[in-house]
């Protein structure tokens, strides 16, 4: 099933989650890796491929948004408490959020490095919303980093949720988000 129902996520919403989920979470521990080399030569070209891949990342962010907007989201269990369902709601909503933040952030600071990460995979620029200024670019890479680690941490917290509903509870929330199941 391509679209979603109230009893569970279509083949684009699973797709599009894991899709992100990958991606989000390599980008993370790239972009750590990136901060912890020693300056060489190449350190611009890893930073043009973190930032092409971010402007990927915030394109599929949007285009799930869009879909999660125009199909159901699947509901919680029947037996699910009122703050479980209003903790599920702010931590996806807070995932979404913060990945849109630090992608911006990101953007920013490609704009006010000087040069800029605008370069698309070599295909064409980007526009950058913001203009060299060294004191900006390292406030932004600053910023950019703090909220990837909150991110980390909102991800984390929802692999937590995610194994308490496998584990503990038992009801199916996780199945609906790996298979396609019979509805």
């Amino acid at each position: 099933m391509i679209r979603n129902t109230n009893a569970g996520w279509g083949s684009v919403s699973r797709w599009l989650h894991w899709i992100l989920a990958l991606a989000i979470v390599g980008m993370i521990g790239f972009g750590w890796w990136m901060n912890h080399i020693p300056a060489r030569p190449d350190r611009f070209f890893y930073r043009s491929i973190h930032a092409d891949i971010g402007y990927v990342i915030l394109l599929l962010t949007l285009l799930r948004l869009v879909w999660r907007v125009i199909n159901p989201t699947p509901t919680l269990p029947a037996d699910s408490q009122p703050w479980q369902k209003l903790a599920a709601r702010i931590s996806h909503g807070a995932l979404y959020l913060a990945v849109i933040v630090v992608i911006m952030l990101g953007w920013a600071h490609s704009g006010a490095h000087s040069p800029d990460y605008s370069d698309f995979f070599g295909l064409f620029h980007v526009p950058q919303f913001t203009t060299p200024d060294r004191t900006a670019a390292n406030a932004y890479e600053d910023r950019h980093i703090l909220f990837a680690y909150v991110l980390l941490a909102l991800i984390t917290l929802h692999v937590v949720a995610a194994l308490w509903h496998h584990f503990i509870r038992r009801d199916r929330v996780v199945a609906r988000m790996v298979a396609d199941e019979a509805r």
